[in-house]
C-alpha cells in the first residue's frame, strides 16, 4: 500500500513543482512533464518503479487527446479552412518529411525506418506551437491561422501513420489475416457513431446528472479504444474516429468540457513516462551528437517552412516566425517511435535517439520562435522613414502620441475648430489616420529639434498622450527643461505613473482607463437593479474617494510601509461610507412603505 501511494505521490509533487516552473520561464507545460520524467525516472533519481506500467496507464492519455482532436474536426472549420489545411498541410508534410527521411537514410537508418521517422519528425508539437502563438499574440494573425491550419492537417495526418507503421514490421503478415476483422470494426465504430452514440448520450442527458454523463463520456471513449485493440488496430485510431463522428454532434461541447480535465492529465502522465523511459545515458554519452541531430533536424525543417510560407497568405516578415512556430516534433512522434520500435520498425538506438531529439527540440522552441522573430525583422522590416518635414501652421496646441488615447483628445480639439499639431512615430498607423483625412506628423516626439519644428516655442499646450511610460517620462523632462511656458496634460498608465508626472510638475494628470472603468462600474449597479441616481451618486463617491486617496499616498508612495497603512485606512473608510449609504437607503425604502 505504501509504495501504491508513493507513486502517484512523486508523479503529482512533480508536476506541481516543475510544470508551474515551466510555464514561468515560457518553456511550456509539455517540457515541464518531460524534464520531470527524467528527473524522477530510472536515469535519474529512480523514485519511480514500474516505468512500463506507467507507460500503459498513460496510453489513455493519448486516447483522449486524438478523442478531442476528432472532436475539434468539425466539418465547417475544416471547410472554411480547407484550402490552407489541405494544400498548406500537404504541401508541409512533403517539403518536410522528404529532405528529414534523405537525412536519416544517409546518416545510415535503414530505409522503411527512414521514411517512417522523416514522415514523424515533419509532425510539430500542437501544444508548444498553440502556447506560442498564444504567448505572442499571433493566433489570429495570417501566420497564426495558417499553422493552425497546418497543425489540423498534421494531427489528421498522424492517424495513418500509426495504422501503417506496423503493417511495415515484423507482425504485417498477422496485421493482414486480421484484416477482415479489422474492417469490420472500424465499419462497426462509424455505423455507432452515426446511429447509436448520439442516441445515447441523449438518453444520459436527459438524466440531468453530469457525473453520469461524464461516465458515459469516459467509457464511450474507453470503450473504442477496447474495441480497436481486439481487432489488433490501435486504440487511438478508433479513439479519433469516434471523435471525429461526434464533432458535429450537439453534445459535442459538453463532452470537450467533460473530458478536458482527464486529458490534461493523463496527457501529463504520458509526457512523464516519455521523460522516465528517455534513455538519459544515450544523452550522456554521446551529448553533442544528440544536441547537433537535435539542432540541425530544426534548422531543416525551419528552411523548409520558410519557403513553403511564401506561397501561403502570410506576411513576408512573418515568414520565419511562422517557420519557428512548427520547427520541433511533435507529441505524435513519440507514440509512433514507440510503435515503430516494438513492430521492429526502426532499430531500438535510433529509437532511443530520435526520442531524445524530439524532446530537445520542444525545450529549443521559444529560443527558435525568438531566433525566427529577429530573422523576420531583420530581413523584412521597412527602413526607417526619416522624420516629416513639420508645418505647424501656428497651432497652439501639441498632441504627442496619437494612439487610442491622443486621438479622442485630438479629434475633439479638432471638432471644436482649434488648430493641433500631431506627431507620432508609428508609420502604420499614420497611413491609416491620414486616409480619413487628418494631418498626422511621423516623428519621435522625444527629440528637441522635432519639437522646436512642431512649434513648441510657440504653442500654448502639448497633451502628452504617448503610450510607453519611459518615453512619456522622456517628454515631459524636456518640456519641462525647454519650454517651461507650455502647459501639459499628461496620460497616465497607472498611479505610479501618476506620481512620477506630479515629481515633474504636472499637475493634469488622467489615468487612461479610469473615468470609463467607473462608468462601467455604475451601468453594472444600474443593471442589477440599483436606482440610477443612486449608482451615480456612488460612482462619483468612489471617484472623490480613490482620487482623495491617491493624494494621500503621493507624499509617501515610495515607503511601502506608509502606502500599505494609508490604503488599508481608505479602504476600511470606504467600506463604512457604503454602509452608512445602504443604511440610509433602506430607512428611505421603509419610509416610502
Amino acid at each position: 500500500m505504501p509504495q501504491l501511494l508513493l507513486t502517484p505521490i512523486v508523479f503529482l509533487l512533480t508536476a506541481v513543482l516543475l510544470v508551474p516552473l515551466a510555464q514561468r520561464l515560457r518553456l511550456g507545460s509539455v517540457l515541464g512533464y518531460l524534464v520531470g520524467g527524467c528527473l524522477i525516472g530510472p536515469w535519474g533519481l529512480a523514485l519511480v518503479k514500474g516505468v512500463d506500467l506507467i507507460s500503459h496507464v498513460a496510453e489513455i492519455g493519448v486516447v483522449m487527446m486524438l478523442f478531442l482532436i476528432g472532436l475539434e474536426l468539425q466539418p465547417e472549420k475544416l471547410l472554411a479552412m480547407r484550402t490552407l489545411v489541405l494544400a498548406g498541410g500537404t504541401l508541409q508534410l512533403v517539403a518536410c518529411g522528404l529532405p528529414l527521411a534523405l537525412g536519416a537514410w544517409l546518416l545510415g537508418m535503414p530505409g522503411t525506418a527512414a521514411v517512417i521517422a522523416g514522415a514523424t519528425l515533419a509532425l510539430s508539437s500542437t501544444a508548444i506551437a498553440v502556447q506560442n502563438m498564444q504567448e505572442r499574440h499571433l493566433d489570429h494573425t495570417p501566420a497564426g491561422t495558417a499553422a493552425f491550419a497546418i497543425l489540423l492537417f498534421q494531427d489528421m495526418a498522424a492517424i495513418p501513420l500509426l495504422v501503417i507503421t506496423p503493417l511495415l514490421g515484423d507482425g504485417a503478415a498477422q496485421t493482414a489475416f486480421n484484416a477482415p476483422l479489422a474492417a469490420a470494426t472500424i465499419a462497426g465504430i462509424l455505423v455507432a457513431g452515426r446511429y447509436a452514440m448520439p442516441a445515447a448520450l441523449r438518453l444520459i442527458a436527459r438524466t440531468r446528472l453530469r457525473e453520469i454523463f461524464t461516465a458515459f463520456a469516459l467509457l464511450l471513449v474507453l470503450g473504442i479504444a477496447q474495441l480497436m485493440t481486439l481487432a489488433h488496430l490501435s486504440m487511438g485510431l478508433g479513439a479519433f474516429l469516434a471523435g471525429v463522428l461526434l464533432a458535429s454532434s450537439e453534445y459535442r461541447k459538453a463532452l470537450e468540457t467533460d473530458l478536458e480535465p482527464f486529458k490534461g492529465l493523463l496527457l501529463g502522465l504520458f509526457f512523464t513516462s516519455v521523460g522516465m523511459s528517455a534513455n538519459l545515458g544515450l544523452l550522456a554519452e554521446v551529448p553533442g551528437q544528440v544536441l547537433l541531430l537535435s539542432v540541425g533536424f530544426m534548422l531543416v525543417k525551419m528552411a523548409v517552412l520558410g519557403l513553403v510560407a511564401r506561397p501561403m497568405p502570410i506576411a513576408p516578415a512573418q515568414h520565419w516566425p511562422f517557420a519557428a512556430l512548427l520547427s520541433q516534433g511533435s507529441e505524435f512522434a513519440f507514440v509512433v517511435f514507440g510503435v515503430a520500435h516494438a513492430a521492429g520498425v526502426i532499430p531500438a538506438r535510433w529509437g532511443e535517439l530520435l526520442v531524445l531529439m524530439v524532446a530537445v527540440s520542444m525545450a529549443l522552441t521559444p529560443l527558435a520562435v525568438t531566433a525566427g522573430n529577429a530573422l523576420g525583422k531583420t530581413l523584412h522590416s521597412p527602413a526607417t522613414p526619416p522624420p516629416d518635414t513639420i508645418e505647424p501652421e501656428g497651432a497652439r496646441v501639441i498632441v504627442a502620441g496619437f494612439g487610442r488615447v491622443g486621438q479622442i483628445a485630438g479629434r475633439l480639439l479638432m471638432a471644436s475648430g482649434i488648430k493641433v499639431t500631431v506627431l507620432d512615430n508609428d508609420p502604420d498607423m499614420i497611413e491609416t489616420v491620414r486616409r480619413f483625412g487628418y494631418r498626422v506628423f511621423y516623428g519621435d516626439a522625444t527629440r528637441l529639434d522635432l519639437l522646436r519644428a512642431a512649434g513648441a516655442g510657440q504653442a500654448r499646450l502639448l497633451i502628452n498622450a504617448i503610450d510607453d511610460m519611459e518615453a512619456n517620462l522622456a517628454l515631459t523632462d524636456i518640456v519641462r527643461q525647454y519650454f517651461p511656458h507650455l502647459k501639459l496634460i499628461a496620460r497616465a498608465r497607472n498611479v505610479t505613473h501618476v506620481y512620477e508626472l506630479r515629481n515633474r510638475g504636472v499637475e493634469l494628470v488622467e489615468r487612461e482607463t479610469f473615468e470609463s472603468a467607473l462608468m462601467l462600474g455604475q451601468w453594472a449597479l444600474e443593471q442589477m437593479g440599483v436606482e440610477p441616481t443612486t449608482a451615480e451618486r456612488a460612482r462619483l463617491k468612489f471617484r472623490d474617494h480613490n482620487l482623495a486617496t491617491v493624494e494621500a499616498i503621493y507624499p509617501h508612495y515610495q515607503d511601502e510601509s506608509a502606502m500599505i497603512s494609508i490604503t488599508q485606512a481608505a479602504r476600511d473608510e470606504l467600506a463604512r461610507s457604503f454602509e452608512q449609504d445602504r443604511l440610509r437607503l433602506r430607512e428611505g425604502e421603509d419610509g416610502r412603505a
